[in-house]
């Protein structure tokens, strides 16, 4: 090859790039360039992974960041996290240790949540999906309600938000004393990471300025006495109470057949079921023959000891009329009287009852007013009332009276004594009175009081003991209201319309969760 030859091939070979040393350069500069891309790469990861924890750490994400979005709301993790575990402590507080029967473990805490699977949902659902759908429900409400108030002239006065203020001083005395250093600290332990004492107040505001929207609807609604009475009618004696006795005649049961080598099962037969009735006949016959026994209970014990060997009749009282049972259409028959006896067939076709009517209250009776002042007896350290505690609350509430008497026994000098003394805290804001009383609503003696033959400014002193106290009340009659029937068809119509209201107004508030809710409840 002659060198000018060779010269053109080195030449050629540079420019098509296949000369060895370029290449080697060339692809030692590929490496540098995509070592120095994936190192650019991961240094870009490393920062913002390092700025996202420093924002986590810092409580940033938490109140910056938008976890749900309300109509044209939008709401922080931290807020999303005030709904979110109030869902669960309200749940926890009601069901205490039964929440074990929805499959809910209390003992792991809230972080673990979303790792227990929710009975009350369907299948790979967990118990934090639950509690995020009552969190967004209440804050789809709250909004859709807070909204209306602005557009509405429905505000918080200094009052209602001078009380939320003093709720808040209680709460920062209880977090001193748990030993946290500030109240902020306090809310964050309890709700998640971000909520702070300014969230608590905004968000109890909101709930509160909801509350009184509906309030003030509720009271703008008005019926007639036709109204409630034509309701009242139409539930058909569901809310009435009633008494009355009854004795159950099983049907025996008898080996089933079976497949060869099973255990035979216990079942009731046609011929079982009819002897049963046979029996529960006899019975009402022998409760009818027994008229020379005033009493119907006693009547029916005397039928059930004639025909049979077994127990004595089981007395019912101030049963609903919604809980009756499978003697529901027979006693709640408007032609029913006292004494009346029936057999009626068990649902489940395992036997018949012998059902005798005694009474039936349909609700058409006064509520009453009182005012009243309790006393307490302190109870030892075992949680017992002695005798000694409740002579001592006994004097008290004496002495009590005595200074009422000394005046001049007005209804508003009771109320003052009332709110100076009553240990009450359900009422002793309001003069210790309690309106629309109905029977069996208080303590026995209460109750005896409030519906005996009384008249306005009648005082006189009761003792009371419940499961949460044990103490004397000094009760002022201020009078009759309104009918209970209407009541109760007052309060039915009243939260029909309610929640009719409730429901416009969110139309249109569909909750929506965001990226960010992930953080929520952390």
């Amino acid at each position: 090859m002659s060198a000018s030859t060779e010269r053109k091939n080195r030449v050629a070979a540079r420019e098509a790039g296949t000369d060895k040393k370029m290449l080697a350069r060339q692809e030692a500069d590929k490496k540098a360039a995509k070592s120095r891309r994936q190192w650019t790469i991961g240094s870009i990861l490393v920062a913002v992974l390092l700025i996202v924890i420093l924002l986590l750490n810092t409580g940033f994400v938490y109140k910056h960041t938008t976890a749900a979005t309300v109509g044209d709301t939008k709401y922080s993790p931290a807020e999303l996290s005030y709904y979110y575990v109030n869902q669960y402590s309200n749940f926890v507080s009601q069901y205490g240790s039964y929440a074990s029967l929805f499959g809910l473990d209390t003992t792991q805490g809230i972080a673990s949540l979303g790792k227990q699977e929710c009975s009350m949902l369907g299948e790979g659902q967990t118990w934090r999906d639950y509690f995020m759908q009552g969190a967004l429900g209440a804050m789809q409400q709250i909004t859709a309600l807070k909204d209306y108030a602005a557009g509405n002239g429905v505000a918080l006065d200094e009052s209602e938000l001078a009380a939320i203020d003093a709720d808040l001083e209680s709460a920062a005395a209880s977090a001193k004393q748990a030993g946290f250093s500030n109240l902020n600290n306090f809310f964050a332990a309890q709700f998640g990471t971000g909520v702070n004492t300014a969230v608590v107040r905004r968000l109890t505001a909101d709930s509160q300025l909801a509350s009184k929207v509906l309030q003030q609807y509720a009271d703008s609604i008005e019926h007639t006495p036709e109204e409630l009475e034509e309701y009242y009618a139409s539930l058909e004696g569901s809310s009435d109470l009633f008494d009355y006795a009854y004795y159950f005649v099983a049907a025996a049961t008898v080996p089933a057949e079976g497949a060869e080598g099973e255990e035979a099962e216990e079942t009731v037969t046609e011929q079982t079921l009819l002897e049963a009735r046979m029996t529960a006949q006899a019975i009402e016959m022998a409760y009818n023959d027994g008229a020379d026994i005033a009493d119907p209970t006693e009547r029916l014990n005397a039928a059930i000891e004639a025909e049979s060997d077994t127990d004595s009749a089981t007395e019912r009282s101030g049963v609903s009329g919604g809980s009756l049972g499978d003697m529901s259409d027979w006693l709640r028959d408007g032609a029913r009287k006292a004494g009346d006896v029936s057999v009626v067939e068990s649902a489940a076709g395992d036997g018949y009852y012998v059902v005798v009517f005694l009474a039936r209250e349909d609700n058409h009776y006064p509520t009453v007013s009182v005012r009243h002042i309790l006393i307490q007896a302190q109870a030892d350290a075992e949680g017992n009332y002695t005798d000694e505690a409740k002579q001592a609350a006994l004097e008290r509430i004496n002495e009590i009276k005595a200074e009422f008497e000394s005046g001049d026994k007005s209804e508003e000098s009771f109320a003052a004594l009332a709110e100076q003394y009553s240990e009450d805290a359900g009422s002793n804001t309001n003069g210790g009175l309690y309106e629309n009383i109905y029977k069996g609503q208080m303590v026995e003696a209460f109750d005896a009081f409030c519906f005996g033959d009384r008249k306005a400014g009648d005082v006189d002193v009761v003792y009371g003991e419940s499961g949460s106290y044990a103490g004397y009340h000094l009760v002022y009659f201020v009078g009759e209201g309104d009918l209970y029937s209407n009541v109760i068809a007052d309060n039915a119509l009243t939260t029909d319309a309610v929640n009719e209201f409730v429901d416009a107004q969110m139309e249109g508030y569909e909750p929506v969760l965001r990226f960010w809710s992930r953080y929520a409840g952390r």
